[in-house]
């Protein structure tokens, strides 16, 4: 695996089928030290930045559970009006400011290329935790090593995206690593939020199999996993259009009655209605084990960012 140490992580491209196996093991061999003790010492004196612009709660107290699990601190900014962003400081001259105080910088922003930004400005590590409609890269890692523990292998999958496929900076993230192990993938949306034109193309010079569809029956039949996504409401310019679309695909008890077989199903997070909680108890519904599985895998990349793994 090569060494990430000292590196930023910030687009689904930079990892090698290498680079993740690697990772899961990693990430499981935390998974089984934290059933033993609570917490770790191999970051101690390591400091954390997070600094979120848009709103968030899995990504930014994972990453901040991880760092403390492994016994480093944070420090954190958790909205753009607490911070000189407010009076106009560019995202770089924040960058520039926090690496005087941390050793690696989690940041979250709505606009594309943000992090970037970010990290050509920093003089430490920085992770993308989303950036706009963009990339989220540890969202990704996370979604893999779930579906290793959940399906017991990478292999020979098939899996149904669904929802915002354009402006879904976790599914744009996900299929860079999927497409690794050779996946088939049905992306699922109304004709209007379908995946990028860009993202396709690439994945079929890959000689990924790809089939679009507004059908999400049909693709679930032949499907091992869902990943659900929500239609995001925060990026529509036009309130009617998304008012429109809304509510489009739906899994609830009727849908899982419909299913051959058990079918993993996944969601970033957080939901509105498109996972109705009577499904919360089937057995395939994986997207709170996904949750907890956050903190490992971040606990991974921060381990091998700063040198330790």
């Amino acid at each position: 695996m090569a060494s990430l140490k000292g590196k930023d992580i910030l687009h689904g491209n930079q990892f090698s089928k290498r680079d993740i196996d690697g990772m899961i093991k990693i990430a499981s061999d935390f998974e089984k030290e934290l059933k033993k003790k609570d917490s770790l010492t191999l970051l101690k004196g390591k400091i954390l930045a997070t600094l979120f612009f848009e709103p968030s709660t899995r990504t930014r107290l994972s990453f901040e559970t991880a760092m403390q699990r492994l016994g480093g601190g944070v420090i954190s900014m958790a909205s753009a009006e607490g911070s000189s962003a407010a009076k106009g400081e560019t995202v770089g001259d924040t960058a520039r400011t926090v690496s005087q105080y941390a050793d690696v910088i989690v940041i979250r922003h709505p606009r594309i290329g943000s992090a970037k930004e970010a990290a050509d400005a920093a003089s430490i590590p920085v992770i993308n935790a989303g950036d706009g409609a963009g990339q989220h890269p540890t969202q990704a890692l996370l979604d893999i090593y779930t579906i290793h523990k959940e399906l017991g292998s990478l292999k020979n999958l098939v899996v149904s995206m669904v929802g915002d496929l354009k402006n879904g900076r976790t599914v744009h993230a996900l299929v860079e690593l999927l497409s690794l192990y050779q996946a088939r993938l049905h992306f699922v949306s109304p004709e209007n939020l379908r995946m990028p034109e860009e993202i396709t193309s690439n994945l079929k010079k890959k000689g990924i199999e790809i089939e679009e569809t507004e059908d999400l029956e049909k693709a679930a039949s032949g499907s091992l996993l869902i990943y659900m996504t929500r239609i995001q409401k925060e990026r529509f310019t036009d309130l009617t259009e998304y008012e429109r679309v809304k509510g489009s695909y739906v899994i609830d008890g009727e849908f899982l009655k419909k299913l051959k077989k058990k079918t993993t199903i996944l969601h970033p997070l957080p939901r509105v209605d498109e996972i109705r909680p009577e499904v919360d108890v089937y057995p395939g519904a994986a997207y709170f084990r996904q949750v907890r599985n956050g903190v490992f895998v971040r606990m991974a990349l921060l381990a091998m960012i700063l040198g330790k793994r």
